[in-house]
């Protein structure tokens, strides 16, 4: 059956009438579009980085170029350039060396041995003062007079003493027997003070021995302490009964060690 003209009118549409008409296919949205702004936003970060990167290369070697500078050494004559480093080490060296002496530069000190000889009669139990040997000892920045060690620098000083007595004899020796059975033997140690020229007891130390009158008998005494000391002042060693002084400088003898200032 034949259609009619209305029928056709109505199938086929002009194209006015397709563009005005509803669409029949929907355009497919496009799945790209929800990262672009993430790609944008990484490349935009990585540009970023890039050029924190470049801008701290050259400044870094900037700096470097700033220390290693050629340009003045250049100007300044080569033995110059060449011997400042090592003058400066050894500046730096001296200056770091100043308040560090070697112990020889920097502390006084003095070891007195005992002197050889008879400085009391024998059974004189009188108090008395030692005299040292200054040829066998040891002096430096310190003196020595008349049994009394004189300190030329002031400072903090270790004092130290130490003292022998010995008694003996033998059956059969002969000579004069002795009573030594109640013998005080007592050491003191004094400093004379250079403002007030005053003796000071510093250390004291003994004791009172039951010896035998025929047979070798000893006695030690050894103390020491620290002091302050100035320039001027004396130190000096008293014993009662010197005439038992043991006569060896390994056992009878008498020093003191500057410590500091």
């Amino acid at each position: 059956m034949a259609a009619t003209h209305s029928e056709y009118r109505g199938y086929l549409r002009s194209s006015v009438d397709v563009e005005s008409g509803p669409h029949r296919f929907q355009p497919a949205q496009s799945s790209e579009s929800p990262y672009r702004p993430l790609l944008f936003g990484t490349l935009a970060v990585m540009g970023l980085l890039q050029v924190a990167s470049s801008v701290a290369i050259l400044l870094h070697l900037t700096g470097y170029l700033q220390e290693v500078d050629l340009s003045t050494v250049s100007r300044r004559p080569i033995e110059e350039a060449q011997t400042e480093p090592v003058l400066n080490a050894l500046k730096d060296k001296r200056n770091k060396n100043k308040g560090c002496k070697t112990p020889k530069e920097s502390l006084a000190s003095a070891h007195l041995p005992i002197l050889v000889r008879e400085i009391s009669k024998k059974g004189e139990p009188r108090v008395v003062t030692i005299e040292w040997d200054a040829e066998r000892g040891s002096l430096h920045r310190t003196a020595y007079q008349k049994g009394k060690l004189l300190l030329t620098e002031p400072g903090y000083y270790y004092v130290y003493a130490k003292t022998c007595f010995r008694y003996y004899n033998l059956n059969g020796a002969g000579g004069e027997q002795l009573d030594v059975s109640n013998a005080q033997l007592i050491q003191y140690v004094y400093y004379e003070s250079v403002k007030n020229n005053k003796a000071i007891l510093l250390m004291k130390t003994g004791s009172t021995m039951r010896w035998n009158n025929t047979t070798y008998n000893m006695y030690c005494a050894q103390q020491g302490r620290g002091v302050r000391l100035e320039d001027g002042d004396a130190l000096y060693v008293n014993v009662s009964n010197a005439w038992m002084l043991d006569p060896e400088g390994e056992g009878t003898y008498f020093g003191a060690i500057k410590l500091g200032n």
